[in-house]
């Protein structure tokens, strides 16, 4: 099994899909270069422009990229990709959707059997057990919170721990000690931004240039940093 899981798609001042494009690049090496683009999170921007956009980009490393929103027999689509790509934008409304269009398992059993998988926030959020660290507002109610279980973990993208002066709200921190306090067993990983997961097999690399932040039920979070251990999580 083969994951590549981004906190963002774009860091400040850069250009979409920038910082991304090599590490994406690295992790296809020379396997077959056509993929399959997810964009139901893409609410904002509508489909179709959804998929211009990371096409433009994708199509720099060589990548043939559709996308399942133009295509009628989906479950096929899915069987046949060589790779998934799946964007972010809203969590619940790109989860409905596969729910709807019966596709989550047709998903996890194409990854699982060694489909490259390629995910963004709310892509990331996908891979993971439940989407229920996402950041993102609840605009529609899928049937559960289950999502393709790929890794035996939680993610919790675009992490921060900025807090706004004067701002006496919940931290993102708070927030997912809310979570571990009632999911004891689990591990949220906070990725910030411009980081990213690789993930072959049982084997967990963090990349980029920042810290994640490691969340778990009665233990102090953790900070570990890119070269670090993390296979701890894929047990």
């Amino acid at each position: 099994m083969r994951l590549l899981l981004f906190s963002n798609s774009t860091n400040t001042g850069e250009e979409y899909l920038g910082y991304t494009l090599p590490y994406i690049d690295s992790f296809l090496g020379g396997i077959e270069r056509k993929a399959l683009f997810i964009p139901y999170a893409g609410i904002s921007l509508g489909f179709d422009a959804y998929f211009e956009m990371v096409k433009k980009q994708i199509s720099r490393l060589s990548v043939q990229l559709i996308s399942i929103h133009h295509i009628d027999n989906k479950e096929q689509a899915v069987k046949e990709a060589k790779i998934i790509i799946t964007g972010g934008g809203n969590t619940f409304h790109l989860l409905k959707s596969l729910q709807d269009e019966g596709l989550i398992d047709h998903i996890r059993n194409q990854v699982q059997n060694g489909t490259p998988y390629i995910g963004w926030s709310a892509g990331s959020n996908l891979a993971c057990p439940t989407i229920r660290t996402t950041n993102d507002m609840p605009i529609v109610e899928p049937e559960d919170f289950n999502a393709l279980n790929l890794i035996p973990f939680q993610i919790n993208p675009h992490y921060t721990d900025f807090q706004q002066a004067g701002h006496a709200g919940e931290t993102r921190e708070m927030r997912l000690q809310e979570f571990i306090l009632v999911n004891r067993h689990m591990y949220v990983a906070g990725l910030r931004e411009g980081t990213l997961l690789r993930i072959v097999d049982e084997k967990i690399e963090l990349l980029g240039k920042k810290s994640c932040r490691i969340f778990h039920y009665d233990q102090t979070p953790v900070e570990i940093n890119p070269g670090e251990n993390l296979d701890f999580l894929m047990q």
